[in-house]
């Protein structure tokens, strides 16, 4: 997967070319000048703040703009060469695509990757690169260079005249132009195992390894990783070699598996097969991983089993079992795209499969290639986490998608609720996170001022999942409190009595005149955001896309050129 991506544009001429580079880069999010662009995912004011911050975080970047805007900026945060992400830039015509930084993160590849969709040649001038058709610095996928630091001058010595001998097997390097020699006075060694460093070798890990795991009930995490590195220690193997952690699939929820695979920073396979005793289940798993040229180097008797086993060739784990599924419930925010979380972002870029109601669906954006959309009616909210659950324990990686919160009167709650009911054991492997999102009761707020400055309350008027009384007795609770309250759900085209209702209540303890925000649409094209008076409430205005924040005793208006502000006190005095 690749890491996140911000393609930033500064008029409205680059969209159409940011959504091009797009294409090539599953996931990545076009950055606009406000004000000068529109149809973009995320806007912004300052250029040179906002570069920053991506930098900062690791993002990727690529730049429809010139190449000395994106130095300038970036300028002050340039100190560690192995740390920083890529940065490009391409001509607004997308005539040129220009690696400025990254080059041990493979921006020269990402250069070639995005002139190849522009149908142009990418303006490397890396010298090493042009000269050998490789980059040592930035190994494929599958190699670790373990002595980066002694790279610089182990290429300044090949574009010297040096030669070079290979000790061990990889075929990017075989065929590529770098001078070898079988008596070379530099080494560039593949191997599994940890050696010396010296300034004229390069050492690159294989990711060759696989560890079969089983019987780990009872250990605790940090025992079963110190002992899977011990064990590799004694071995005299590398931690970089590993490609993955292999584990049966009734054991994939294990806490101690899922710490060890955490900790290695490999991915972790779940297999079906049948289960074993003690040693013998882990080593079928890492024979299984390291297929039938496989051999064992290291087992382990006792409990937790495990085995570690070698392949002869680039373990590509994505081939071997499935991964523990897993399930995010995200919340896209109320509308606007600005809105929506990088979490919450990350998260949809990674899912393989995305499941909602389809209105909220079309909220999260655009589907990237190989990604499916499972869309429910508003009212399946059982059947979308039933679903759901299925698709992450078949090793799917799920984003079940709600507005605002998922948290606040939506999916995450139905999630547990099903798997509260229906306690399948397949479900409960699944690995379950909630990513929040701006619920619509703060999005309101905000756009009016701070009517939630104090105390408040959330009270939905839907009656289908609860009996009105209920409801009733809520309100009047709240409003004999003196809290400011959101209603959610407030009328439909069948339901329109529970408000007046609520409005009939609230007028036995608040004044006629308390102001009231009458919030629809938030983050979308129809928005709009009134302020009236609680005896003005009616439902003719307000719709299951509408919000409505009825204020305290304490809730003030203030005047102001453009409309009117709302704010509640942060003091209450009776």
């Amino acid at each position: 997967m690749l890491p996140p991506a911000a393609i930033i544009v500064l008029n409205q001429n680059s969209v159409s070319l940011g959504r091009r580079i797009a294409s090539a880069y599953p996931g990545a999010t076009v950055y606009g000048l406000f004000e000068r662009t529109t149809g973009v995912d995320v806007g912004f004011n300052n250029f040179g703040d906002t570069l920053r911050e991506l930098f900062g975080s690791g993002t990727t970047i690529i730049g429809i703009c010139a190449a000395g805007i994106l130095i300038r900026s970036l300028a002050p945060m340039i100190s560690d060469k192995r740390q920083e992400p890529p940065v490009l830039a391409v001509a607004e015509d997308g005539s040129v695509v220009v690696p400025l930084l990254g080059g041990l993160q493979g921006v020269n590849d990402l250069a070639r990757q995005i002139a190849t969709v522009l149908e142009v040649e990418p303006a490397i001038t890396t010298t090493g690169d042009i000269r050998f058709r490789t980059a040592l610095l930035a190994p494929p996928s599958g190699y670790y260079l373990a002595n980066p630091e002694a790279a610089k001058g182990f290429i300044s010595d090949l574009l010297a005249g040096a030669k070079t001998k290979l000790e061990g097997n990889a075929d990017w390097l075989i065929n590529s132009k770098l001078p070898f020699e079988a008596n070379g006075n530099l080494t560039i060694k593949v191997t599994e195992y940890k050696t010396d460093y010296t300034p004229d070798c390069l050492i690159y890990h294989p990711a060759t390894l696989a560890i079969g795991i089983s019987n780990t009930g009872g250990v605790e995490k940090h025992q079963a990783v110190a002992l899977v590195q011990q064990l590799l220690a004694n071995a005299g193997l590398s931690e970089k070699s590993v490609a993955g952690v292999f584990a049966l699939d009734e054991e994939a929820a294990e806490p101690a598996i899922n710490e060890i695979a955490r900790v290695l920073n490999v991915p972790l396979r779940v297999l079906d097969i049948a289960k074993k005793q003690g040693e013998q289940s882990a080593e079928l798993l890492a024979l299984t991983a390291t297929g039938s040229s496989g051999r064992i180097i290291v087992q382990n008797h006792s409990t937790p089993s495990i085995v570690i086993a070698s392949s002869p060739k680039i373990i590509d784990t994505n081939k071997i079992g499935k991964s523990r599924g897993r399930l995010f419930i995200v919340g896209t925010g109320p509308g606007a795209a600005a809105w929506m979380s990088p979490e919450v972002k990350q998260i949809l870029n990674e899912a393989t499969d995305l499941v909602g109601y389809s209105f909220y669906l079309d909220l999260a954006g655009s589907l990237r290639p190989g990604q499916r959309r499972h869309e429910f009616d508003n009212r399946e909210e059982l059947a979308r986490a039933k679903m759901a659950l299925d698709l992450a324990a078949s090793g799917r990686t799920v984003a079940v998608v709600s507005s605002g919160d998922p948290g606040i009167y939506a999916m995450a709650a139905a999630v547990f609720e099903v798997l509260d009911s229906h306690p399948k054991p397949d479900w409960l492997r699944v690995q379950i996170q909630v990513a929040p999102g701006i619920s619509a009761l703060q999005a309101a707020a905000a756009k009016i001022g701070a009517p939630i400055g104090h105390d408040f309350c959330a009270i939905s008027l839907s009656d289908i999942l609860k009996p009105w009384s209920i409801i009733e007795r809520r309100i009047t609770a709240a409003a004999a409190a003196d809290m400011v309250i959101a209603f959610y759900n407030p009328a439909s085209k069948q339901r329109t009595w529970q408000l007046i209702s609520a409005r009939e209540i609230l007028l036995k303890h608040r004044l006629p005149q308390t102001p009231i925000v009458i919030a629809r649409n938030l983050g979308r094209v129809e928005e709009s955001v009134k302020v009236k008076t609680l005896e003005e409430l009616s439902p003719e205005e307000v719709d299951m896309r509408t919000i409505v924040l009825v204020g305290s005793s304490k809730t003030r208006t203030v005047e102001h050129a453009a409309g009117v502000w709302v704010y509640t006190p942060r003091e209450y005095r009776e």
